[in-house]
């Protein structure tokens, strides 16, 4: 029996030049049980933290984003909130949302919980491409010499 997987997916342009980096991806997984609003705080903050959005990268507009995504504006608006409260996004009216210079935290529990989340899914997809989970430190070296 297959088992089926929903989730939705959203790109975001910044404004570094074609070329220099792909856009940033939103991907909603509705079968995890994360509040959607978390997902996109989470991901937000966790592209920050690896670089793969700056400060003064653009987010798109609430609407934008909710149609793409398929979900309502409300929830990216709550998201976007929570975000600006915290100082890591700045809203400037009539111009768009950005990231602050404000670095997020993630507690040390937040990101263990994240590295474990990120480990079981590598695994996982692993799993389903044949490969013995024992294999996969010898395939992430021989990956990281071929970088």
């Amino acid at each position: 029996m297959l088992k089926t997987h929903k989730s939705r997916s959203a790109s975001v342009d910044s404004k570094v030049p074609v070329g220099t980096k792909a856009p940033f991806r939103f991907s909603l997984d509705l079968a995890n049980g994360v509040p959607i609003y978390r997902q996109i705080i989470q991901q937000i903050e966790s592209a920050i933290l690896s670089g793969r959005m700056r400060k003064g990268d653009r987010l798109p507009t609430i609407r934008a984003l909710a149609v793409e995504l398929k979900t309502n504006p409300n929830t990216i608006a709550r998201a976007y909130s929570e975000l600006e409260i915290l100082g890591i996004l700045q809203t400037q009216v009539g111009s768009g949302t950005y990231i602050s210079d404000k670095k997020p935290v993630l507690e040390d529990d937040s990101l263990n919980r994240k590295i474990r989340e990120v480990l079981a899914r590598f695994v996982e997809e692993m799993s389903g491409l044949g490969v013995d989970k024992r294999d996969l430190p010898a395939l992430i070296t021989a990956y990281k010499r071929e970088d």
